[in-house]
């Protein structure tokens, strides 16, 4: 069964390669040297495999195990219990799903289940922090009719485009806080690790989700803000963490929600040139920059106060920062997408003196 998604994704294989190679072509342009850690190869592998991959099976060799579902794209129930990688079928349901109903707030939680996985398999390595990790999102979001399979359909992965391209229709705009380039973005990579899962309906319905954002606070942005190009992938995330760093200080007592989107739409952004995907990403620069400009001007006196976040050492890849998280203390999923974002933007801008900066104050954010 394996053998022939292989052989049936031949194209979108060449497809694959070709953006990896002109994306690491324009990081090397920009002095850098790409990256593709271990964790990074499994990932591109099990994408371009259909979700199909070996698993050592001891002494009896090695068996066959499909991670994101089964033969007809539906989740594997044997899995569902003991990996975080079925978020991605369950994140991808919700999304689609959310303009059927609360096309914000379900969206945030379609996204946040798939940041959980992105986080788990990237940065979070202890299985106890993974296991109360995949507990919460069941609580709160996994068993609900968000996530509800969808119908069994013919998978088409080269219509994922669709979503890049009804997000770069309006990528100058600014709209809900970028959140149509986050969801997109996600969705996209999601998408792509997990091809069978491509379905007519879910594309489309994500697509639709993108449709639904309107504009939010869309005023022409500062021309002195000029952020690196998307491709240099160093670069431009020590630009983000600095300003994300930057809108803690100046939201001090009025919430972090600020400094929490400058990291998740920015890494959307990033993400979507590191997949080759650069004329997405480019599509949005002005909104990026809108939305730059408006956080640069901090809190008016009449905003609402919110308390500040006690102060802690934990951060998201400890254990004891998922164990001490109540039940119902996940909201629509930023303890999710915020780390997610940081910690991808952090690895990305390397030994740069902003990274000790802003961990010294991520618990404002967390």
């Amino acid at each position: 069964m394996c053998s022939m998604k292989a052989q049936a994704s031949n194209a979108q294989l060449r497809q694959f390669q070709a953006r990896e190679h002109e994306s690491n072509a324009m990081i090397q342009s920009n002095g850098q040297q790409p990256c593709l850690n271990r964790r990074k190869f499994n990932r591109q592998l099990a994408a371009l495999t259909g979700g199909c991959v070996l698993a050592h099976g001891g002494t009896q060799g090695p068996k066959l195990q499909f991670i994101y579902g089964d033969e007809t794209g539906d989740l594997n129930p044997e899995a569902a219990n003991t990996s975080t990688d079925r978020l991605i079928e369950l994140g991808l349901n919700a999304l689609a799903r959310s303009p059927e109903m609360n096309y914000f707030a379900d969206g945030h939680r379609g996204a946040a289940l798939i940041s959980a996985h992105y986080l788990c398999d990237e940065f979070v390595d202890q299985p106890d922090a993974q296991t109360r990790i995949a507990e919460l999102l069941d609580i709160n979001y996994s068993t609900t009719k968000l996530c509800a399979r969808f119908p069994n359909e013919r998978p088409d992965p080269n219509a994922i485009r669709k979503i890049g391209e009804t997000l770069a229709k309006r990528g100058d705009q600014l709209l809900q806080v970028g959140h149509n380039a986050i969801f997109a973005m996600l969705a996209i990579k999601a998408f792509r690790l997990a091809p069978q899962l491509a379905t007519p309906q879910r594309v489309e319905g994500v697509c639709e989700l993108i449709r639904r954002f309107t504009p939010w606070n869309d005023t022409p942005p500062d021309p002195a803000i000029q952020p690196p190009s998307f491709t240099d992938q160093k670069a431009i995330s020590q630009f983000i963490l600095q300003e994300a760093s930057d809108a803690i200080d100046r939201f001090v007592g009025f919430g972090q929600g600020f400094a929490g989107h400058m990291m998740t739409f920015g890494h959307s952004l990033v993400e979507l040139a590191s997949m080759g995907d650069v004329e997405w990403a480019e599509s949005c620069r002005t909104a990026f920059c809108k939305y730059v400009t408006v956080t640069r001007k901090g809190p008016s006196p009449e905003d609402r106060r919110i308390k500040d976040h006690l102060q802690t050492k934990l951060r998201p890849t400890d254990t004891k920062y998922w164990q001490d998280r109540p039940d119902r203390s996940v909201g629509i999923g930023h303890v999710f997408k915020y780390p997610y974002a940081y910690y991808d933007l952090a690895q990305r801008a390397g030994d740069a003196a902003i990274v000790p900066e802003m961990e010294a104050k991520a618990w404002h954010v967390f």
